[in-house]
């Protein structure tokens, strides 16, 4: 597949087998296939968890932080194998740290570095912020595999 940088949601959905509501990468921003990752989350202030985490004063939660982090490392890695579709399981988060808030309406900037590549193992080093603000770091695990039909 033929992706240049930066591209918008198509290309993404072209890539992950993600989809709304748990498709949370809007854009990439710019990706050496295979190494690094730029990715962006626009938060919107419309998502539905927003009513629930937490009722006047919501924030994206941990997880989907997280989650936003690790489909973005699995689309650098897809792209570079040339297996769009395929799965990327998370098996790990190790040293997760948080540090800022991430409110209704930012932008949330999404970078991964692959450090580890096996046929199936992937490790992957995730830093999330906000305007330059680091808000999550972390260190990810995944295992890849074919998406069934």
């Amino acid at each position: 597949m033929d992706i240049s940088f930066p591209c918008g949601r198509d290309a993404v959905e072209a890539v992950l087998p993600h989809r709304d509501p748990f498709l949370w990468v809007s854009c990439v921003v710019s990706c050496e296939p295979g190494v690094e990752v730029t990715a962006e989350l626009d938060v919107d202030p419309d998502l539905p968890l927003f009513k629930g985490h937490f009722p006047g004063h919501p924030v994206l939660p941990g997880v989907v932080i997280m989650e936003a982090l690790a489909q973005a490392a699995s689309f650098c890695v897809l792209v570079e194998r040339g297996t769009e579709g395929a799965i990327g399981f998370l098996t790990g988060i190790d040293n997760a740290k948080f540090r800022r808030q991430v409110e209704p309406g930012e932008t949330l900037t999404l970078q991964g570095r692959i450090v580890k590549s096996s046929s199936r193992l992937v490790v992957a080093e995730v830093e999330a912020s906000v305007d330059g603000a680091v808000c999550a770091t972390a260190t990810q695990k995944y295992v890849l595999a074919k998406a069934e039909a």
